[in-house]
């Protein structure tokens, strides 16, 4: 089982009841899923870049991730309605936790000059999407193989209703971030 998912039920829960004033555990806000999306523009020229973020994809999360098309056609773009352009993955669970604490134990340390993550990426309903510039930074990757660089969004959905709940509930799970 998930050394965070433990972490979640045994230590975090009963402070966030304390310090929200819940009468229940189960109102306590938890996590419900997070979103890996990878948009690829340069995929409408070369389809290889694609099929090397899918593989790459699949390699962090441990799940393989699905192509997404484009839904309109954008003439400036050179983009046709229906071609595959990016791709994204929809971690639930014992997946979830894990890549959750890979994410912050091992990934966001590895970033040069990292301050923290933004507090402010929150959308007003208690989700929190933070943004990556390149794949290099997971462990799974191997800096040699990478032929091009793509950036991705990390959308990690909770179940609070507020901002204020999921940035405790985040920050509890050790998500470092800003000072300032």
């Amino acid at each position: 089982m998930a050394r965070l998912r433990d972490r979640y039920r045994k230590e975090i829960v009963p402070v966030l009841v304390e310090k929200f004033g819940y009468k229940n555990k189960l109102q306590a806000p938890g996590l419900e899923k997070i979103v890996i999306n990878a948009g690829l523009g340069r995929a409408v020229a070369d389809q290889k870049v694609l099929d090397e973020a899918v593989s790459e994809i699949a390699l962090i999360c441990g799940q393989r991730p699905v192509t997404t098309k484009a839904k309109k056609s954008v003439a400036n773009f050179k983009l046709r309605k229906g071609v595959k352009i990016g791709c994204m993955v929809t971690l639930r669970g014992k997946t979830m936790y894990e890549f959750l604490d890979r994410l912050i134990n091992v990934a966001l340390p590895r970033i040069r000059d990292f301050r923290g993550v933004s507090r402010k990426a929150f959308d007003g309903r208690g989700n929190y999407t933070l943004g990556i510039k390149e794949q290099a930074m997971f462990p799974e990757i191997s800096y040699d193989s990478i032929e091009t660089v793509y950036g991705m969004a990390i959308t990690i959905v909770t179940t609070a209703r507020h901002d204020d709940e999921a940035r405790e509930l985040l920050r509890l799970f050790g998500m470092p971030f800003r000072t300032s």
